[in-house]
């Protein structure tokens, strides 16, 4: 059971730093979204950041949805975690 603790704490960290990449290209001005990577890396996070983009608009063109994201993929990964640790016992 602690294998599967691991895996899905190490899965959502893994998401929590493919979302700061995308955080980071947007401020790069020469990405090329064409490239397999990045399109990959926007096709697996757009998923979960356009709801978020919705409740919560850019201000002065800076989008805080990313910000918004990382709390509530922490709470989600907190609860789930404990879930698993308290069926564990």
């Amino acid at each position: 059971m602690y294998w599967l603790i691991s895996l899905i704490d190490t899965a959502f960290t893994l998401y929590r730093w493919i979302i700061l990449v995308r955080i980071i290209m947007s401020w790069l001005p020469n990405v090329d979204y064409y490239n397999p990577l990045v399109r990959f890396i926007y096709d697996i996070t757009e998923p979960v950041l356009a709801p978020f983009r919705r409740l919560l608009p850019s201000v002065g063109g800076i989008d805080f949805s990313p910000i918004l994201v990382f709390l509530v993929l922490d709470f989600v990964r907190r609860i789930v975690l404990q879930l698993l640790i308290a069926l564990r016992m």
